[in-house]
């Protein structure tokens, strides 16, 4: 029960490594509020916690909307006292080559990840700052060292890692944590979603992918969320700006 007394907010916590995330966190004791734009998904996580004995709550929360988050934010301190986790596990793709790539599709990345991470880490600090205590964990990926068809994607995944380092310095006064991992390819709708926009059969997506892998397998959701969970704890309470690659080897 290392996060018993602490409270977590998860965005993108409806599906995949935000969902995976959030149960982990809530089975070591924390309370935790589940958000996500679509509130269907985060109110099955929420859901799936209390029904095993946990506190949790879901909230509709747009992360490129600095009003949303703000009151998603103000809402889970409301009901559970306090702020003392951030896990930004929101994100989209909209994959394409460079020539195809379109502003919108640009924007959207951008927005969601690299703006929606900032919004709630400014939200969450204010929390945090007061309290001195935090810890704040964003979500990069491999794709951040390059990759075919993710120029935004990559650009945003690369500038979240000089958000946590930035982040770390100015906030490490306040004895506040900032950290980003960055998984490899990890089992979730959004991988099983390009596989079907590039017209190639997940399984076998997954199979090909797994030999290039040392460890030879996938990554699956929980293997994302028991390092947030390490970088969460008190445990690692001498880390911070750091990136922690989360790929079954040293290589994406």
């Amino acid at each position: 029960m290392q996060f018993k007394d602490r409270v977590a907010l998860v965005t993108g916590g409806g599906r995949g490594i935000g969902a995976a995330t959030a149960r982990i966190l809530a089975e070591g004791g924390a309370a935790v509020a589940v958000t996500d734009v679509d509130p269907g998904p985060a109110e099955e996580t929420a859901a799936g916690i209390r029904a095993v004995g946990g506190r949790a709550i879901a909230l509709a929360c747009d992360v490129t909307s600095q009003g949303s988050v703000d009151a998603a934010f103000a809402r889970a301190a409301q009901e559970f006292g306090r702020i003392d986790i951030l896990y930004a596990s929101a994100g989209i793709t909209r994959d394409n080559l460079v020539h195809k790539l379109t502003e919108e599709d640009w924007d959207a990345v951008m927005d969601t990840h690299l703006k929606g991470s900032f919004l709630t880490a400014q939200a969450a600090q204010r929390y945090m700052v007061a309290q001195r205590y935090g810890k704040i964990v964003f979500t990069s990926s491999t794709s951040a060292l390059g990759n075919r068809g993710q120029a935004n994607y990559s650009a945003v995944k690369a500038g979240l890692q000089g958000l946590a380092k930035t982040l770390a310095i100015e906030l490490g006064p306040f004895n506040i944590n900032v950290n980003a991992v960055a998984p490899g390819f990890i089992e979730t709708r959004m991988t099983r979603a390009t596989a079907e926009r590039m017209g190639v059969d997940f399984e076998q997506m997954k199979e090909a992918a797994a030999k290039s892998i040392p460890l030879r397998r996938v990554g699956q959701p929980e293997d994302v969320g028991h390092v947030v969970a390490f970088l969460c704890s008190d445990l690692a309470s001498y880390v911070s700006g750091q990136v922690i690659y989360i790929a079954g080897g040293p290589r994406a």
